[in-house]
């Protein structure tokens, strides 16, 4: 399959109209700008982005795939377990790239490949299309001077690759959304819920998340606690932010965000001094950004 831009103009929405916004007030992700996905774009990705990740400093682990540029090459960015104390703004200069991010259990039937052989790693595309396709798609994005340009260059790539994805596994999409509208969901419980044996949906869940749904949960719970933690009106204290996101109490909260994020809650919802917690515009209303 050769990527071809053109031909998307029915049902899309400008980008221009589509403004660029921070991603939140928290130290951890401070480099990185969002906007939503055009409409006919929105059942399949999250959010397209753009950002220095030469100043990433420590990414926040969630069960979803990345497809971004970034000097000259187009990555994969899988599924991550735990996230990383990044060296890179002290070792490396800017590196400006533009991505999209795919929503969870969406990516394997887009890039062909199990979410699992994924899993905390970041690989060329090339290195699972033909040098061709993915040199194509890279050069496209990169004779692209401004941000916008870009990030419409990689959406076009994504309505091509639509139109030839199978369509992802109903489980993975049922169990991703009961454990986002759940504070707490067992195991037995999803299986019992999806009609299917515990291994049969770990497996399941395997392909399409990278790992099982007990693993899922623990990720989307410290997410939880960030999206509370980024609210205005959220509560005080860190025990009551625990409780509100499923946590058991404060040392269960305590004990699964230094697993997965290496330091303490308190370290985590630390705030950025120019955009302080509680600040986080929606993606469609954030301020204007020019490339």
């Amino acid at each position: 399959m050769t990527l071809i831009a053109g031909g998307h103009d029915a049902g899309t929405t400008s980008s221009r109209s589509r403004r660029w916004a921070r991603a939140s007030g928290l130290l951890v992700d401070e480099w990185l700008f969002e906007r939503a996905p055009p409409p006919d774009l929105s059942e399949h990705l999250v959010c397209t982005w753009r950002g220095d990740i030469g100043e990433m400093w420590a990414p926040l682990p969630d069960e979803c795939v990345d497809l971004y540029w970034v000097d000259g090459s187009v990555w994969v960015s899988g599924p991550e377990t735990r996230s990383f104390r990044s060296e890179a703004r002290r070792v490396r200069p800017p590196a400006n790239a533009v991505g999209v991010r795919f929503h969870p259990g969406v990516a394997p039937s887009f890039l062909g490949v199990s979410a699992s052989d994924l899993r905390d790693v970041r690989i060329p595309l090339e290195a699972m299309w033909d040098d061709k396709r993915s040199r194509e798609l890279a050069d496209r994005v990169g004779c692209r001077q401004e941000y916008d340009a870009r990030a419409d260059e990689l959406e076009n790539a994504i309505r091509d690759m639509a139109a030839r994805a199978w369509n992802p596994d109903p489980v993975a999409l049922e169990v991703s959304a009961r454990l986002r509208a759940q504070r707490t969901a067992s195991v037995r419980d999803l299986a019992r819920a999806t009609s299917l044996s515990e291994r049969q949906l770990n497996r399941r869940c395997t392909i399409a998340f990278g790992y099982g749904p007990a693993f899922l949960a623990r990720i989307m719970r410290v997410q939880r606690f960030l999206r509370l933690a980024r609210d205005q009106t959220r509560p005080q204290r860190i025990v009551d932010l625990a409780v509100a996101s499923g946590y058991a109490d404060q040392s269960h909260l305590t004990r699964e965000v230094r697993s997965v994020m290496g330091m303490t809650p308190k370290d985590l919802v630390r705030s950025a001094p120019t955009c302080p917690i509680g600040s986080r515009p929606q993606p469609a209303v954030g301020v204007s950004l020019d490339g």
